[in-house]
């Protein structure tokens, strides 16, 4: 069983172009997004501006976000679904709902590396920064510079993943306590220590 079927559909059972197969259409592609939310791309456009269709298939697999009508990509529920099940889907959404703090914390709080693609708001605050390196340390990386620097920010980031410190600036590197935390980790990560700490 595939979604992905719908892509060798006829056209016919794509669109939604009488009023008589209209039910019938979106049941088909309403079959097809709840068994694999990728085959949204297959839909006619008409089905991709359906509420109910874009939200059954971002359920499923978030980045199908991508395949729905702007309209959708700007809407917030949708988009908080599609975040929840795939932090990276925060790319294809609206603008403003990427400096929104509910769907850009559930987003790194499922995939750390989503904080690449938020609005640049919210790579200075803290509560989403720490949510971010918890889940991938990694993620310092698209941190505000400020919060690299952040003793309680570098921290978290390197308990989760010790090579993070590469990303990290100031104090942070030269604190026994991170590097420590750091190295236990990844004993490269000494490569980044401040010079006072490698004596």
């Amino acid at each position: 069983q595939s979604g992905n079927a719908l892509y060798y559909a006829h056209e016919s059972l794509k669109a939604d172009k009488d009023d008589v197969l209209a039910a019938a259409d979106k049941a088909v592609v309403l079959a097809s997004v709840r068994e694999d939310g990728r085959a949204l791309l297959w839909a006619q456009e008409a089905l991709k501006a359906d509420r109910e269709v874009v939200l059954a298939a971002v359920q499923q697999h978030g980045l199908a976000l991508e395949s729905a009508h702007a309209s959708l990509q700007a809407d917030r529920e949708v988009v908080l679904t599609a975040v929840r099940q795939c932090g990276g889907a925060i790319v294809f959404a609206g603008g403003a709902l990427r400096a929104d703090k509910d769907i850009v914390l559930a987003a790194v709080q499922q995939d750390g590396y989503a904080l690449r693609d938020v609005h640049k708001s919210m790579k200075t605050n803290k509560e989403i920064v720490l949510a971010a390196v918890q889940q991938n340390g990694a993620a310092l990386h698209y941190a505000h510079f400020s919060l690299q620097a952040d003793r309680e920010v570098v921290l978290a980031a390197v308990q989760q993943r010790g090579d993070a410190l590469v990303f990290a600036c100031g104090a942070a590197l030269a604190d026994k306590e991170v590097v420590l935390t750091a190295v236990q980790q990844n004993g490269n990560a000494l490569y980044h220590a401040h010079e006072s700490l490698k004596a």
